[in-house]
């Protein structure tokens, strides 16, 4: 049957059950739902009050209508997916702590060098990646400083990057049922309905290609962006490592050497050893374990073995040098790009610290006074006024006013911040902000988000059982603690979708579903399936420019399903048109968190998204409405 007379037969059914009083009552009930829902929007367009608010406001007026009891309107909270979206947060959260997050970005750093293109495509792919499997509003807040970093070395524009930053994170919720909210609430609407939800990877076939044409689209798009380079830097700003490393006069003093089986070190306690008369320092030990490599902080009874890597600072002279490596057997090795161990500053950190008037440290030396015994922070670098010192560092006398340069264990420079009765912090590094909490457990962060979607993917147990599992897993390996799980967890949204789930039930009750359904195939009306898709697409995007794009699932998923079943087709690609059109809010920087992050840091306005998004938009339409029936046939 032609969906117009579909769409006229349906009509004729809702106008004769409105004819009848029970129709009346109906009527009444869904003036009172719409109008509630057209508030609700209205609240989210003036983003007054919040939109968590608004959705508990909802669920409180919902069940004065008639249409469902309060139970039913809380129901949401006891959603699986709910459940799911929390419990993915905090998987998310694990990757964060333990580093992998980071540690792709700096990878993608590496391997781009100083090409802006290689750049612009690697970070595209990486953060889509990332943002498959945790949250892309935390993917761009990653990348955000690891950009404007490469940008800042670089002297380019952070504006040619950030909107290719935030344009992948959005597609990256193409790419996996656990990518983005509104993959899980479309799903769930299908089980809801008596169908089988999405299968894990059952977006990756739209996704990849939409990736593959946004990084071609990007490539010439970035020209239309501003390109305002990096303004100057703040003379307020916190020095980096690698500046003390260059004022203080520390590269070619770093050493990382391992202990052989022949060595005399071995089996010996440091108390016993007297490297430091030979200007020796041993700042930390990387020592093999069961989950990689651990770095010890190295005390008076800690004993080397063979095969144990000594990070050193050495102040000597070359022969010195050569004649103690071969008197103590050990092996050099290679250091990182940046020297001084800046590859280790998640664990190893330096700081500024001023001598006060009242010190005890006043009229001795560095090395009379054992700064090291007293704080566990080596002495590196001593300044009088301007004036840096020498070989001689540890002979020199201290006086008021001199700043000291110290390395050692994080934990211990925070230790001497508190203190400050022998000295005073002046400086910590810009690089202390970035601490991870949860440094070294990067492999079994990997390891627990492998499991997690593996099990996901296989299907043995259910999803939110799958994701309950990875958090749980991500506590007993250290990823996250109580706390910070309770903080990953984005409960604006939760409470967002919970509030606004009863309308799915309000609308399918009252006639709504059904009227929406007819007024979209007899706009489209004897059209093909491609021209529904496109429409369905279309109202769902221009719904994301108001509304968020999770409360936009919620109410369009129905509508798209009613739609399969007036015309008799499959809810499958009706279904993922909903989802793939909520992620593509690439029109302003208000219509996702994604945007709204790197205004900013990119020094847009409105316009450059207008400029760029809506015709990505329209390629986006196109592809998926001429992708999703073949992937998946009506």
């Amino acid at each position: 049957m032609p969906p117009t007379r579909c769409a006229r037969s349906s009509r004729r059914h809702v106008e004769s059950v409105t004819d009848s009083p029970k129709g009346a009552a109906m009527t009444t009930q869904l003036l009172l739902v719409l109008a509630l829902l057209a508030t609700a929007i209205v609240m989210f367009i003036a983003n007054r009050p919040r939109m968590d608010a608004v959705g508990l406001l909802m669920i409180v007026l919902l069940p004065f209508t008639g249409v469902m009891t309060i139970n039913e309107a809380l129901a949401g909270f006891a959603d699986s997916s709910i459940i799911l979206l929390a419990a993915l947060f905090v998987v998310g959260e694990g990757l964060v702590r333990s580093g992998a997050a980071q540690g792709i970005g700096d990878l993608l750093s590496r391997k781009a060098g100083s090409s802006e293109t290689r750049m612009l495509v690697l970070l595209m792919v990486a953060g889509a990646g990332l943002g498959a499997f945790m949250s892309s509003t935390a993917v761009v807040a990653i990348f955000i400083p690891i950009v404007l970093r490469i940008c800042r070395n670089a002297g380019s524009a952070p504006s040619q990057l950030m909107m290719p930053l935030s344009v992948a994170a959005l597609i990256s919720g193409m790419m996996t049922l656990v990518a983005t909210a509104p993959n899980l609430v479309v799903s769930a609407e299908l089980v809801r309905q008596g169908h089988a939800g999405f299968s894990f990877f059952a977006f990756t076939p739209f996704g990849v290609p939409v990736l593959a044409l946004a990084i071609l689209y990007m490539l010439y798009a970035r020209r239309l962006l501003p390109g305002r380079r990096v303004p100057e830097a703040d003379a307020r700003r916190a020095p980096s490592l690698a500046e003390w490393i260059k004022i203080y006069g520390l590269a070619g003093r770093a050493f990382r050497v391992r202990v052989t089986p022949a060595s005399p070190l071995a089996g010996l306690r440091l108390e016993q050893l007297s490297l430091r008369k030979e200007g020796v320092n041993i700042l930390a030990i990387e020592r093999r374990s069961h989950f990689g490599t651990e770095v010890i902080r190295p005390d008076a009874t800690t004993e080397l073995g063979a095969g144990d890597v000594l990070l050193l600072d050495v102040r000597s002279t070359p022969e010195r040098i050569e004649s103690l490596h071969d008197e103590y057997k050990v092996e050099n090795l290679p250091l990182e790009e940046g020297g001084y161990f800046l590859d280790r500053s998640q664990q190893i950190g330096m700081v500024e610290a001023i001598i006060p008037p009242d010190s005890p440290l006043v009229g001795s030396t560095v090395l009379q006074e054992r700064i090291r015994a007293e704080h566990r922070l080596t002495v590196i670098g001593l300044r009088h006024r301007k004036e840096v010192a020498g070989a001689d560092l540890l002979e020199q006398t201290l006086k008021a006013g001199d700043t000291l340069l110290l390395t050692g264990f994080w934990s211990d420079i925070r230790k001497l911040q508190a203190d400050g009765s022998m000295l005073l912090v002046l400086n910590l590094p810009a690089e202390h902000a970035e601490l991870l909490p949860a440094a070294g457990r990067m492999p079994q962060a990997i390891g627990v988000l492998a499991l997690t979607v593996g099990l996901m993917i296989s299907g043995w147990i259910p999803n939110v059982h799958a994701a309950l599992l990875g958090c749980l897993l991500m506590g007993l390996f250290g990823c996250v603690d109580m706390n910070s799980a309770y903080r990953s967890i984005s409960w604006k949204t939760l409470v967002l979708i919970v509030g606004m789930l009863p309308f799915s039930i309000a609308l399918q009750r009252t006639g709504g579903v059904d009227l929406a359904a007819d007024a979209v195939v007899a706009l489209a009306g004897a059209a093909s399936t491609h021209i529904l898709l496109g429409v369905i697409f279309v109202i769902t995007a221009m719904l994301g420019l108001f509304i968020s794009n999770t409360a936009t699932a919620v109410l369009m998923a129905p509508v798209a399903l009613a739609v399969a079943k007036e015309i008799g087709a499959s809810p499958y690609p009706f279904a993922m048109i909903v989802a793939l059109a909520a992620s593509a809010a690439f029109m302003t920087p208000v219509s996702s968190p994604v945007n709204t992050l790197v205004v900013g840091p990119g020094n847009y306005g409105f316009g450059d998204f207008m400029k760029v998004g809506v015709p990505f938009t329209v390629i986006v339409m196109l592809v998926c409405v001429l992708l999703v029936p073949a992937v998946l046939p009506p």
